[in-house]
């Protein structure tokens, strides 16, 4: 199956300069923003963008990473059941700003388990969500407020991210995927 690459390196390095200077002047104060990166890809998403800021406002922001295993509603009816990893949030969340990070959006449903797992650690001032790519096909009322690349796809179609930290480059590429027989 031929894939078709949509970002390049360059692409994703000006996309995360771009979104972390839309966090910056949207929240107007770095001082209770904390970037939470979901497991996998939005782990190494978060970091580029607190290190953008770090670069741009002089200032450290804190970075988790959230493991939402536990939390996805369709456990019931996995094949494999999930790895569960570990859930890092560096500080309190309580009434800061959390900026939930990942690779891309399709349905919501995740994003919806990782609000789920986010209020179980605290109650957080508000809960803003960065993707890399928001490929349409919503099936819950979810929206990012920072999007990379808006890159509507069919349902036989994958968004593939591949990250240099877990897969030795950085590309988002579109790929075919076969229609599964009934």
């Amino acid at each position: 199956m031929a894939k078709n690459i949509i970002m390049n390196a360059a692409d994703i390095r000006r996309t995360l300069a771009r979104i972390s200077h839309e966090i910056i002047e949207r929240n107007k104060s770095t001082e209770h923003l904390i970037l939470v990166g979901m497991r996998t890809r939005g782990v190494p998403l978060a970091n580029r963008l607190a290190a953008n800021i770090e670069g741009f406002e002089g200032v450290n922001i804190p970075v988790g990473a959230l493991d939402i295993s536990l939390y996805r509603d369709d456990l019931s009816s996995l094949e494999l059941q999930p790895i569960v990893k570990s859930t890092n949030i560096p500080v309190n969340i309580d009434k800061k700003a959390v900026v939930l990070v990942d690779d891309v959006l399709y349905t919501g449903r995740s994003t919806r388990a990782a609000m789920d797992a986010l209020i179980d650690l605290g109650r957080p001032h508000s809960i803003q969500l960065a993707v890399l790519v928001d490929r349409g096909h919503r099936e819950l009322p979810i929206r990012a407020d920072y999007v990379g690349k808006n890159m509507p796809s069919s349902r036989h179609e994958e968004i593939q991210v591949r990250l240099k930290e877990s897969d030795g480059i950085d590309e988002v590429a579109i790929i075919p995927v076969p229609a599964k027989e009934n």
